[in-house]
């Protein structure tokens, strides 16, 4: 199967090139260094022609309001680019609880993505994945100074990026789901918390403070980001993933 991996060459998507190469099939990837840009269009008809599946993991370079605009540019282009190709199968990586978090500009555009994608001409599959371990120390970033990193308690379920890029890349080989597959790791952790054990896992001498109105998660509400019955749950712990 011909697999053309839009966003290829990033955190998920280069490891969704290998698993899917590993598995006999021929990923290509496809990024703005490699001269394709979902925005403009150039190099888009080359990148999808004769794929079976298109696999999208571009992102919006910020979390604003500008990101609509990406968003909906980025589907928009693909989707009729893949349609001109032959494509048969269109994937997208999102986030769990998307939907449920109205106030994060981000998160209403990636809803505005998974729309466009269920509207459109193609048969689809959306994986919505949990936060991933590996942005544990930038959200850490975000509200912290010399001392202290202040954190709201929103319950996350922390999931390794070798296992999001498993689960896309075997659903890209799949039969299209025309539906929603959610992921998460393990274990769930009040944000506040995750902060205390990455600290003391990396020896940081820096003190947690819980503070409901810091940083991006303080706009979710309970536990809308931790997923519901009939997610797929990955192997990795965080604590394991740490060490």
């Amino acid at each position: 199967m011909q697999i053309a991996v839009i966003g290829g060459t990033g955190l998920i998507g280069s490891r969704v090139v290998e698993d899917l190469n590993a598995a006999g099939h021929r990923a290509v990837p496809h990024s703005l260094s490699s001269g394709v840009d979902v925005i403009t269009g150039e190099g888009l008809e080359e990148a999808v022609a004769g794929a079976d599946v298109v696999v999208n993991l571009t992102n919006s370079p910020t979390f604003d309001e500008a990101s609509y605009a990406f968003f909906r540019t980025s589907m928009e282009n693909l989707l009729a680019a893949g349609v001109r190709g032959g494509a048969r199968h269109f994937v997208v990586l999102s986030i769990v609880g998307v939907d449920q978090v109205p106030a994060l500009d981000y998160y209403r555009a990636k809803v505005l993505q998974e729309e466009i994608l269920q509207a459109g001409p193609l048969p689809y599959s959306i994986v919505r994945a949990t936060q991933f371990m590996e942005f544990v120390d930038s959200v850490l970033s975000w509200t912290s100074d010399d001392g202290t990193v202040r954190l709201p308690s929103t319950p996350l379920r922390p999931i390794a990026a070798a296992d999001v890029s498993a689960v896309v890349a075997e659903v890209a080989a799949g039969t299209p789901l025309n539906g929603v597959l959610e992921i998460a790791g393990p274990d769930v952790y009040p944000l506040d918390e995750l902060g205390r054990i990455t600290l003391a896992a990396r020896g940081d001498g820096r003190s947690v403070t819980t503070d409901d109105t810091a940083g991006m998660f303080a706009a979710v509400e309970g536990d809308v980001l931790v997923p519901g019955e009939g997610a797929r749950i990955a192997a990795t712990r965080y604590t394991d993933w740490l060490a």
